[in-house]
């Protein structure tokens, strides 16, 4: 998404154009945004619980590259335009069976790194979501019962 091309103020709803993997998993994108200098990492409030979550969402069939999928989720929940820095890869599902429902069913996350390189004032999820910067020791509190967040933010370049 290129920051002068004009960006959707409406979120992408429903899983019919979602991706699956070949065990029937949900191929989710996300995007771990880094402040320039990499001291802080901005992450927003979940809609489903609370919390704070990194931006993240499902790769769609119109998308052609996760990268793609996952600077759609952070324009749409965190209302920022990035630069992807790092494929951070595949970190498979780690929440317990008792974690997953219907509405959030089995995943495999492929996340990326990257640099926050617009943070727009108005965005499509402005009304359901908040965004905080954060330093690695806070999001990781923060992130403390997601365990797949973790691992991303782990698997991240930023100032420890």
């Amino acid at each position: 998404m290129a920051a002068t091309q004009h960006l959707p103020m409406e979120s992408r709803t429903g899983r019919n154009n979602q991706r699956y993997g070949p065990q029937g998993e949900r191929l989710v994108a996300g995007i771990v945004p880094l402040s320039t200098d990499k001291y802080y990492v901005l992450l927003i409030q979940s809609t489903k619980r609370s919390g704070w979550v990194l931006p993240k969402g499902g790769w769609e069939t119109d998308e052609a590259t996760a990268q793609d999928a996952a600077k759609r989720e952070a324009w749409e929940e965190a209302g920022i335009i990035c630069k992807i820095s790092y494929d951070l890869g595949l970190i498979p599902e780690r929440r317990r069976p008792d974690q997953l429902t219907t509405q959030a069913p089995k995943a495999s996350y492929h996340f990326f790194e990257a640099t926050v390189e617009k943070q727009e004032t108005q965005w499509p999820e402005m009304h359901k979501r908040s965004r905080q910067w954060m330093t690695y020791t806070q999001a990781r509190q923060a992130l403390a019962d997601r365990p797949e967040l973790l691992d991303a933010l782990d698997r991240c370049t930023m100032h420890r």
